[in-house]
């Protein structure tokens, strides 16, 4: 089977701390958005506010015609991301152990770069710097051929 791949993939992230419900929804709107592909490890937590999964979906869908996908398949584990908040091991280990994890979990192939397409990869933290949204989206542009990222802060 042949996949036929947009001349171009626009992939977004963000992360929705620090950001009000109407900053984060018109940066999707705005930037053509059209599914919010959700990466948390933990996507119901009480402290998301307006990002908890269920209500995130029925806000994106009212607001702006956005779908939504909760893909526990590019959260990091528990370990590595306790790991790192403990400070048991660096950014670097935790980079790199991350990246790992994406390989063993076969992403290349689970995946179809077509359905990615102007979707937005979410995670909590406000910045993407230190935050596995962005490695997500790098390694994902070396797997994918004509992938854009754009990171909406």
């Amino acid at each position: 089977m042949t996949i036929t791949l947009f001349s171009m993939i626009n992939l977004y992230t963000i992360g929705f701390t620090k950001k009000s419900a109407e900053r984060f929804f018109d940066l999707l709107v705005s930037n053509g958005v059209t599914r919010i592909a959700d990466t948390r490890l933990n996507n119901t937590s009480q402290l998301a506010g307006f990002a908890k999964a269920d209500d995130l979906k029925y806000f994106a869908k009212k607001v702006g015609n956005i779908g939504y996908i909760h893909i526990p398949e590019f959260a990091p584990t528990d370990e590595i991301l306790s790991g790192y908040r403990k400070k048991l091991i660096s950014w670097d280990e935790y980079e790199k152990a991350y990246r790992e994890l994406l390989i063993s979990r076969n992403v290349r192939e689970f995946f179809n770069p077509n359905d990615f397409n102007n979707n937005v990869l979410l995670c909590s933290e406000d910045t993407p710097d230190k935050c596995h949204r962005r490695i997500l989206a790098e390694y994902l542009q070396t797997i994918w051929e004509g992938v854009r990222i754009n990171h909406l802060v």
